[in-house]
């Protein structure tokens, strides 16, 4: 097995490395830390008991992984941080296991981490996900594959993000942004559908003609949440796009983001 750790660096006896795991200098890998093959971990790295990395992980520099949830209810139980493969996790970045014996805070693959991001406990992110610099998820934040958060935004508890949704910087989310749209401010408000992102991510012309119909009869209308779900049911072809937008919908516990006014 080919290794890469400086001799620097502090690996705990328990710890499991996988073939082509890089360690930078003054690195720490606690008790049962599980890394996969040729993830890379930057210097004065932290890496707590229970958590794992998937394969061809970038870790950078000053990143605290795994550390006891920041809950004043949290009593030491063991609990986990799962994280997937070909995930970028820069520098400063804090990600916390779960606050609940046997839980776990959890992230997918292809993830894009930036700078000194902040995810709490029990949050589970998708795939192809991007949090930017500064921004803080709160406990029990959900955030499907393809959402892109801007920097500086402030995520409240059990909020939930949709997929291949886009956050704007500096906002301050209190309720669910459905997937697909784009949403800002301080409170975050909507503001249309998220066109280029779902271009970019090959969603059919087709697709995007019925989200923007959904999303016209959702805001615009002029009818509630339930009328409006019930109308686009009957009118409109279940296609998979659709049919999550409103599951998601009807599933929200904190309700979802109003629509901002012009010019906002």
């Amino acid at each position: 097995m080919t290794l890469h750790i400086d001799p620097r660096a502090v690996v705990h006896p328990t710890a499991k490395l996988a073939d082509g795991v890089t360690i930078g200098p003054f690195a720490i890998l606690g008790e049962e830390v599980a890394i996969g093959e040729d993830t890379a971990i930057g210097a004065h790295t932290v890496i707590e008991r229970w958590t794992s990395l998937g394969a061809r992980c970038r870790v950078g520099t000053g990143v605290v992984l795994g550390g006891a949830p920041q809950h004043l209810k949290y009593d030491g139980s063991p609990s986990y941080l799962h994280i997937g493969d070909d995930n970028d996790i820069r520098e400063l970045v804090v990600i916390q296991r779960s606050m609940q014996g046997g839980g776990s805070t959890r992230l997918g693959s292809h993830n894009f981490i930036m700078a000194q991001a902040h995810i709490a406990h029990d949050c589970v992110l998708g795939d192809h996900v991007v949090v930017s610099s500064l921004t803080g998820l709160a406990g029990h934040v959900e955030v499907e594959d393809g959402a892109v958060i801007g920097g500086v935004t402030g995520v409240h508890q059990f909020v939930r993000i949709g997929a291949y949704s886009m956050v704007g910087g500096s906002s301050r989310l209190m309720q669910d942004v459905p997937p697909y749209l784009l949403a800002a401010g301080n409170p975050a408000t909507v503001h249309g559908l998220n066109i280029v992102g779902l271009r970019r991510a090959g969603f059919s012309y087709e697709a995007r003609r019925e989200l923007k119909i959904a999303y016209r009869t959702l805001y615009r209308s002029g009818l509630n949440v339930s009328q409006a779900i019930a109308i686009l049911q009957a009118q409109l072809p279940s296609s998979v796009p659709l049919t999550h937008l409103l599951h998601f919908i009807e599933q929200s516990q904190r309700g979802i983001c109003s629509e901002g006014l012009p010019g906002r």
